[in-house]
């Protein structure tokens, strides 16, 4: 049961790993429509008529959009890799622990880049632009958010699980 608790927690570690940084580096947080054609806005460009433009402008949202997923990416990785090397040394209990706590952590900090970038995008962009829409990219953020906390909760209840269940009795009477 902890091996497939752990391992169930290190694959969807992997699967949100990948979301994070594919949501991360893609400019398709955002579409709304400027000067008549479509642009695409991410977190570190933003696209119009098919020329792609850094963000000249140094707003707190957008650092700390950034730094949140960043951080987010960073430990998600981190409870990847913990949780892959409790399998290579005969599951440690507290690498699995560490695991989950360091996805959990990254769930929660890609759910606070969320909120402030829904906030503000809602809030700005929403009486700026008509004819706007969350794109694809924000929506894998999302999906790795869940993800991400369902990894970390695997890996936790593997935790517990090993702490809990009784160690095999070496009785000779059986």
């Amino acid at each position: 049961m902890l091996y497939t608790l752990a391992g169930g927690g290190t694959l969807c570690g992997v699967a949100a790993l990948v979301l994070l940084i594919v949501s991360t580096a893609t400019d398709f947080w955002m579409q709304y429509r400027y000067s008549g054609s479509y642009a695409n806005q991410g977190l570190w460009r933003f696209c119009i008529n098919h020329k792609c433009h850094a963000h000249t402008m140094t707003v707190a949202f957008w650092d700390a959009t950034r730094a949140f997923m960043l951080l987010a990416v960073l430990s998600c990785f981190a409870g990847v890799v913990l949780g892959l090397s409790a399998f290579t040394n005969g599951t440690k209990n507290r690498r699995v622990r560490t695991g989950g706590v360091a996805l959990v952590l990254s769930g929660f900090l890609a759910l606070l880049a969320l909120a402030i970038y829904t906030g503000v995008t809602v809030t700005f962009f929403g009486k700026r632009f008509v004819d706007w829409r969350f794109s694809w990219s924000y929506i894998i953020g999302w999906v790795a958010i869940i993800l991400a906390f369902s990894a970390g909760v695997f890996q936790l209840c593997a935790y517990q699980r090993t702490t809990t269940e009784p160690a095999p009795s070496n009785n000779p009477d059986s």
